[in-house]
């Protein structure tokens, strides 16, 4: 069997994707650029390809370097919650949630008003990492939109929270849809969405004649419909929180749903599974 990787190597790999440069990685860690060099030698021995490309410009990332980063990210934020999670488990009942960066602002401080007896640990991750975390034991629950989408792991369970519809968000200044073929010809429209079907709204919103352009999280996505005084396409849930004044929804121009789901154990925290009713509503869920 193979050796696994050490911390420093995967701190290693971490710092030469952020800094381009091995020998700028080397000096950050504080080892010498011929050591940093023959680790990662080594580790492209192990893993049997190549992880950089390195030039007289630098180094830079393959695909599977590029890989190896995002699991050494995931690996080591994982590691540095040991002790507090260790320290907070000593002291009362704790659950550790995760869930992905749209959701996080929307879903946490939901959980922490209506469940003001549990200590809730805020975790916020991609969809297949959570729940990797959940089938391994570290985590509790994991709010995510690609259950359907995927193959859990042994040892996670998924439980519908709720459906959720695309809908158009109108914010003060902003022309409604028009009619027709072509209801959005022309407009630019930002959207957003928590599954894997960016694509497709993307090519959906571009034949109803839109400009599309896509919001980084949920947030982000009304922040600059509110702005620009643009159309927005988001879920409902987005929206969860009262509307501002002048503010309006109106129906999608083309039918998509979402569904929301949790992933535990097979025996996942009573509390929080009792709870996703009142969730589901709170959420605007269906």
């Amino acid at each position: 069997m193979a050796s696994l990787p050490s911390v420093e190597d995967l701190r290693l790999v971490q710092a030469v994707t952020r800094t381009g440069a091995v020998g700028t990685a080397a000096r950050e860690l504080r080892i010498s650029q011929p050591s940093a060099s023959q680790r990662l030698a080594r580790l492209e021995r192990l893993c049997g390809t190549k992880l950089f490309e390195r030039d007289t410009r630098g180094a830079r990332p393959t695909p599977a370097g590029a890989e190896l980063s995002r699991r050494a990210d995931h690996i080591l934020r994982h590691l540095e919650e040991v002790y507090d999670a260790t320290r907070a488990a000593s002291v009362g009942q704790q659950l550790v949630i995760g869930t992905f960066a749209s959701l996080a602002p929307i879903l946490f401080p939901v959980l922490d008003s209506d469940l003001p007896d549990l200590e809730i640990q805020q975790q916020v991750d991609h969809g297949q990492f959570l729940v990797e975390r959940v089938a391994e034991g570290t985590m509790d629950a994991a709010f995510i939109a690609i259950a359907e989408q995927m193959t859990l792991p042994r040892g996670a369970v998924a439980r519908r929270v709720g459906r959720d519809d695309l809908v158009l968000f109108i914010p003060p200044g902003a022309r409604p849809p028009g009619r027709g073929r072509q209801p959005l010809n022309d407009r630019p429209i930002v959207f957003s969405t928590y599954d894997r079907g960016t694509e497709e709204i993307h090519a959906r919103l571009a034949a109803l004649g839109a400009i599309p352009r896509r919001g980084v999280t949920l947030s982000t996505t009304v922040a600059i419909a509110r702005r620009r005084s643009h159309l927005a396409l988001v879920p409902r849930s987005a929206l969860a929180a009262e509307l501002r004044p002048g503010e309006h929804l109106a129906a999608s121009p083309f039918t998509y749903r979402l569904t929301l789901s949790i992933v535990t154990t097979p025996t996942p925290p009573r509390a929080l599974i009792k709870h996703l009713p009142q969730l589901r509503a709170t959420l605007n869920l269906s």
